[in-house]
């Protein structure tokens, strides 16, 4: 039986809904990763008094205030080296991170997108705009996907993904909060557990 665990960071922006997802699976989906750090890109952001409430270290590094994206970077992956970071978690994470970024992380990055992945992605669809596009295009199923993080907007690899039914009436809010509910939180955990299984599986085939 795995014994180890992968460290984890959580990128946020927001209320942090699907980080607190992520805490409360803790022991019981997630078994092999540990939830070491959470990075917020807003001053302010609800996430963070999670963090604290979880007891877990949490830091504010605003590319704003740093100075533009490659400060904000260079600041995260300080930040990461001192954690040990072995993988990154996106929760509600709204900046789009650089190639060279994310080709330094390659298949060490995680991205929750409220949708079906090819569908409603991309660089303009985040957030309430996701919702907004599927009602407007009249799809009957939407959902949620977890996906590696390449250099291009929701283009990395898809792992997870699961289907939520649009039922009539729908507004926006009601819609994503019914994926919320019925995917993104139970997908993000699963496939945290999912990555850091596999990571832990490779690091032992290799020293053996």
């Amino acid at each position: 039986m795995l014994s180890p665990s992968r460290r984890v960071a959580v990128l946020v922006s927001g209320g942090g809904t699907n980080l607190q997802a992520i805490l409360d699976a803790r022991g019981s989906v997630i078994r092999h990763a540990e939830i070491v750090l959470v990075v917020s890109n807003k001053p302010g952001a609800y996430a963070l008094e999670r963090a604290a409430r979880a007891g877990i270290p949490a830091l504010t590094l605003s590319a704003k205030e740093l100075g533009g994206m490659e400060a904000f970077e260079h600041a995260l992956q300080r930040a990461l080296e001192e954690y040990r970071i072995d993988l990154i978690v996106l929760a509600g994470f709204l900046t789009i991170l650089s190639e060279d970024f994310t080709r330094r992380w390659d298949h060490r990055i995680l991205n929750i997108h409220p949708s079906l992945i090819p569908a409603f992605c991309g660089r303009d669809y985040y957030g309430l705009r996701v919702h907004e596009a599927a009602l407007a295009r009249g799809v009957k199923l939407t959902g949620a996907t977890v996906h590696f993080v390449n250099e291009i907007p929701d283009g990395g690899e898809i792992l997870l993904q699961k289907a939520v039914e649009v039922l009539p009436g729908d507004s926006p809010e009601t819609l994503q909060r019914r994926v919320m509910e019925q995917a993104e939180w139970i997908l993000l955990p699963r496939a945290i557990e999912m990555v850091a299984v596999e990571g832990i599986t490779q690091e032992e085939r290799s020293n053996q």
